[in-house]
């Protein structure tokens, strides 16, 4: 059993980590996030979702993280959302989110349906604000003008997301209909921030196009994001984005925007990698030689 610790760090001592598709299914896996732990009692941890597929295994990542972070901020992933054939809880579509949401609340994690926190940090406030928005199939295979056309090509590639078969849209008539509604919805309240308030952007999926070009599958862009969002790091003030879902970890820039993918992914493909610190660093910015895009 895990005791949140005692918070005694000063102000100013504390970072905004970040870390998303940690998909703990796979014990490997698992056994890096057991072993997550802050550095300063003031750290706190963003999740930009893909935590699991089933809710029991969802549970016991956040709880863990929870009792250890000072805070952390939570947005879905696809795989939360799926309803998976074995899992005891068989909610589909709004109903599944929503009890995800509730499962958080519990915990004291912050997610896309709760007020926005603030991170004061050492510098100027930052609004930090867990993104839901789904996709559109707006990020069509190249060549393509509909999105029938571009999920028919898909599919002669053999190339499908399993979203397709388990992520449930109920009660919309369909995943780019609750897309829409979440934009929406979504839009409107980071419109609401206070004027110049800085932001830190966290969704499961890239908020624009470009970090899906370097995909080996180019038809697994449009399961990627909409191009609804593709302003919003400057629209809405952004110092950062935080997204997953590629599980290809880097930094771009644009617009003067860092946007940080922060996936630790399937063991298949981390082990291969040199290793690295699962937990990405979003504020205070590090001083690292990250490539504009």
């Amino acid at each position: 059993m895990y005791t949140r610790p005692e918070r005694g760090g000063s102000v100013g001592d504390g970072r905004l980590l970040a870390v998303s598709d940690i998909h703990v299914v796979y014990e490997e896996n698992r056994s890096v996030v057991a072993s997550l732990r802050p550095r300063s009692d003031e750290d706190w941890l963003i999740v930009a979702g893909d935590v699991a597929e089933k809710f029991t295994d969802v549970e016991w990542a956040l709880t863990l993280l929870s009792s250890r972070f000072a805070k952390v901020v939570w947005a879905p992933g696809n795989h939360e959302l799926w309803t998976h054939p074995d899992d005891p809880v068989d909610l589909r579509g709004e109903k599944r989110y929503r009890h995800l949401v509730d499962c958080c609340r519990t915990l004291g994690i912050v997610t896309p349906e709760d007020p926005y926190p603030v991170w004061q940090g050492n510098g100027e406030p930052v609004t930090v604000a867990p993104l839901f928005l789904l996709y559109d199939y707006s990020f069509r295979v190249p060549g393509t003008t509909t999105r029938e056309e571009s999920l028919r090509r898909a599919h002669e590639a053999g190339i499908v997301c399993s979203d397709e078969y388990f992520l449930h849209p109920d009660p919309y008539p369909s995943r780019d209909t609750w897309c829409h509604a979440r934009v929406a919805e979504t839009e409107q309240r980071l419109a609401s921030l206070p004027p110049g308030r800085r932001t830190v952007l966290v969704n499961h999926f890239p908020l624009t196009r470009e970090p899906t070009r370097i995909l080996r599958y180019p038809e697994f862009a449009q399961w990627c994001g909409t191009d609804l969002t593709e302003d919003w790091h400057t629209r809405f003030n952004a110092v950062a984005v935080v997204y997953g879902h590629l599980h290809i970890p880097r930094v771009l820039w644009r617009d003067g925007v860092r946007f940080e993918e922060v996936s630790l992914g399937y063991p298949r493909e981390w082990r291969v990698r040199p290793p690295r610190e699962p937990l990405r660093q979003v504020v205070p910015p590090p001083h690292t030689g990250d490539v504009a895009a």
